[in-house]
């Protein structure tokens, strides 16, 4: 079993930064694909961007050149910098990863810009 631990969330203003992170931790051997979905109530989980264990990166259009999907290997973590952050911006941010051709999921964080 997998787990996924995010942190980060908050409140900031428009134009303002935040920085996400999701640490896996459990029966891990090696871990794929690690990424960002978010979804705001009502809707459809969304895409956000995705990193390969190669570094390999992949955005939505709406935060690229905004955000930024980083990882650590060593420690199983991926990190979101947030930058340039909007209203729109505002919802809850999910993290996954790919391990052993599952998918795994983080329990969400909450982020709201305020105008």
């Amino acid at each position: 079993q997998v787990q996924l631990v995010e942190s980060g969330g908050g409140k900031v203003q428009a134009g303002g930064s935040l920085r996400l992170s999701c640490a896996a931790s459990g029966s891990i051997f090696s871990i794929n694909r690690m990424g960002w979905y978010r979804q705001a109530p009502g809707l459809q989980r969304e895409f956000v961007a995705r990193i390969s264990s190669g570094g390999n990166t992949t955005y939505a259009d709406s935060v690229k050149g905004r955000f930024t999907i980083s990882r650590d290997n060593a420690k199983n973590t991926v990190y979101l910098q947030m930058n340039s952050l909007k209203p729109e911006d505002t919802v809850v941010y999910y993290c996954f990863a790919v391990v052993a051709g599952r998918n795994y999921w983080g329990q969400g964080t909450q982020v709201t810009v305020s105008s």
